[in-house]
């Protein structure tokens, strides 16, 4: 059995943040992640804190099917960036069991250089369960690693067909990683994916691999002209890269930035920002209703009984949903009679 370090008080996490403490910064993250009340609130109050000083970083979001190779481009993307004098932070979300609730965590093993670099931050984060696999609180780790001055932040998703638009919704540029292979790559991506994608990355288009590559770039480039544009002034591109050899990155990150300026030109940056504020905003929302909805006596009361009818088949899912939205909405008009 682990002890949990105490709490640090406000000032220190704000101060150990700003100077890019690593430990401190750690800790912060577990203080956000944290569904313990009195962290929650701790957690609150330093983001409110900490906010004027977030915004600058690049936002880039990473999926790909499951063998894609997201952790090994991942890798090389960073230690590329790191040689441009960027520093580099990773958020990496990890899949989480459904039996056990553990977590995979390893990324930090799957990106052994970054990993070993001053510069760079992984954080691997379990899923926790939450709805399309998304850490529950990536976009407040984000702001604590922008706060900390971190000029990137990649936020590697799951994987695993879910989460996709949560992530697209937190950062400002969403990269899909397909293999290379006649026909597979298209295969393996949804359309709804492809649909949010600013730009899709062959991957591991080295060596034998290089002529199917040139096969998946036309394929997806030919499917791209039968998708909505996501964005008004920017047309998405495809290309092929490597993230064991390194091939391509530089043409990538110059389409990043490329997409960066021409969103500031057209002013769709500052509406994508507002955007990303208003998905947090209703993310917040929704994970206080379902705790105050679990928490409620009333819904309590009513829970067990309600899901032995569901499982016996006596009662249909919409139907038990149904009662314990009445329960709990009775609950909460009573509460508001007597404030």
């Amino acid at each position: 059995m682990t002890t949990r370090r105490p709490r640090l008080g406000l000032d220190a996490y704000e101060r150990g943040v700003l100077d890019r403490d690593r430990s401190v910064l750690a800790r912060a993250i577990t203080l956000v992640e944290s569904r313990n009340e009195d962290d929650v609130a701790l957690a609150q109050a330093l983001l409110h804190r900490l906010l004027p000083k977030t915004g600058n970083a690049r936002r880039v979001g990473v999926t790909g099917v499951p063998g894609v190779g997201k952790s090994t481009f991942v890798d090389a993307l960073g230690m590329m960036l790191l040689s441009r004098k960027k520093s580099v932070a990773v958020l990496a979300i990890d899949p989480s069991s459904s039996l056990s609730g553990g977590s995979i965590l390893g990324d930090k093993t799957r990106m052994a250089r970054l990993s070993l670099e001053r510069e760079a931050f992984i954080r691997p984060t379990p899923s926790g369960l939450s709805p399309g696999g998304i850490a529950r609180r990536t976009r407040e780790t984000m702001l604590l690693c922008e706060a900390a001055g971190f000029d990137v932040v990649l936020v590697e998703t799951v994987g695993v067909g879910q989460g996709e638009t949560a992530v697209a919704q937190m950062v400002d540029f969403f990269l899909v990683l397909a293999l290379p292979g006649s026909g597979d790559e298209l295969q393996g991506i949804k359309k709804g994916v492809l649909e949010l994608a600013d730009a899709i990355g062959v991957n591991k288009s080295d060596g034998d691999n290089a002529s199917r590559a040139r096969v998946a770039l036309g394929d997806i480039r030919a499917a791209l002209r039968y998708l909505p544009k996501k964005r008004p002034s920017w047309d998405v591109r495809a290309l092929a890269i490597s993230g064991l050899t390194g091939e391509g990155l530089d043409t990538l990150w110059d389409v990043i930035e490329d997409h960066r300026r021409t969103l500031e030109a057209s002013g769709e940056l500052a509406s994508l920002r507002a955007e990303q504020q208003g998905a947090w905003l209703w993310s917040l929302v929704s994970d206080r209703l379902e705790r105050a909805f679990r928490a409620s006596p009333a819904v309590a009361a009513k829970l067990g009984r309600v899901e032995a009818d569901v499982l016996a088949g006596r009662l249909t899912p919409p139907a038990a949903a149904d009662e314990l939205f009445v329960a709990f909405g009775h609950e909460a008009v009573r509460a508001v009679k007597i404030d």
